[in-house]
């Protein structure tokens, strides 16, 4: 049966809840549209935790702000169901900028940090900044062929399997273009409190693809450790943008390798 249609920003349940298991919120890129791909991204962690993904409808055209209240209010509502002795909070791309912004109001929701390819340095990145700004103007018609055109920037298609390859596709495919030119623009003007940030003493752990080709990950996982007193980086020499969607890529094992689990 298909889900109904939702307007307000909602958190997906990967598996059955377990609320002796820590809470872990996953805030996945820009595509929202694209569920099937949240249960590639986060496969394994429902061994050791209690996985919530946020979901942003594509309807639900909502500033950075609203955004964040939001995520604060399903966070916390969780936690009133069940109370945790530790929440795990995990952004991706979009995810990460969202994370940066929810941990600048309400730090003490959470007790450990994920950051993975962080789209926070979108507007240093000129070709991607004027590419926002014309987005409007392209013709509906290109913007569905465009979903072909942007597949190698945003992953390394000889590292994902075939379903992973067709759920990518679906979902750039799905997004609306209002809503997409609205993403875009809300990471074009992104910005964070560093003063605010560098007062966090949760541990963050921060992931960098080295070949991403849409953004400079690792440059930028360099860059936002600098901010938080406890960080540990993790670079991924081979992997792309989307690098929790590769095969030699898993979310949970890479916790482990960190040690960064509880």
């Amino acid at each position: 049966m298909q889900s109904q249609v939702r307007s307000h920003s909602y958190f997906l349940a990967i598996q059955p809840s377990n609320p002796r298991k820590p809470l872990f919120i996953f805030l996945p890129g820009m595509d929202e549209t694209g569920k099937e791909l949240m249960y590639i991204q986060t496969a394994g962690l429902e061994t050791a935790f209690d996985v919530c993904c946020f979901v942003i409808p594509p309807d639900n055209l909502k500033g950075w702000d609203e955004m964040t209240q939001q995520l604060a209010a399903l966070t916390q509502l969780e936690l009133e169901k069940a109370p945790r002795s530790s929440v795990y909070l995990c952004g991706e791309s979009f995810g990460g900028c969202l994370a940066l912004k929810i941990l600048e109001r309400f730090p003490q929701l959470f007790t450990r940090v994920i950051l993975i390819n962080s789209a926070s340095s979108f507007s240093r990145v000129p070709w991607l900044t004027l590419g926002s700004l014309i987005f409007p103007l392209t013709p509906k018609f290109f913007y569905k062929f465009s979903s072909l055109i942007s597949l190698p920037f945003l992953a390394h298609l000889n590292k994902l399997s075939f379903p992973a390859k067709e759920e990518l596709l679906k979902s750039t495919r799905s997004a609306p273009q209002a809503t997409a030119n609205q993403r875009l623009s809300l990471m074009r003007e992104f910005n964070i409190d560093q003063q605010k940030l560098a007062q966090i003493t949760q541990p963050v752990l921060i992931v960098g693809s080295k070949s991403d080709r849409l953004l400079p990950s690792a440059d930028e996982a360099q860059r936002l450790a600098k901010i938080f007193p406890h960080h540990q980086i993790k670079i991924l020499p081979d992997s792309g943008h989307a690098c929790l969607l590769e095969d030699d890529v898993n979310l949970y094992e890479l916790l482990l390798s960190e040690q960064f689990t509880m």
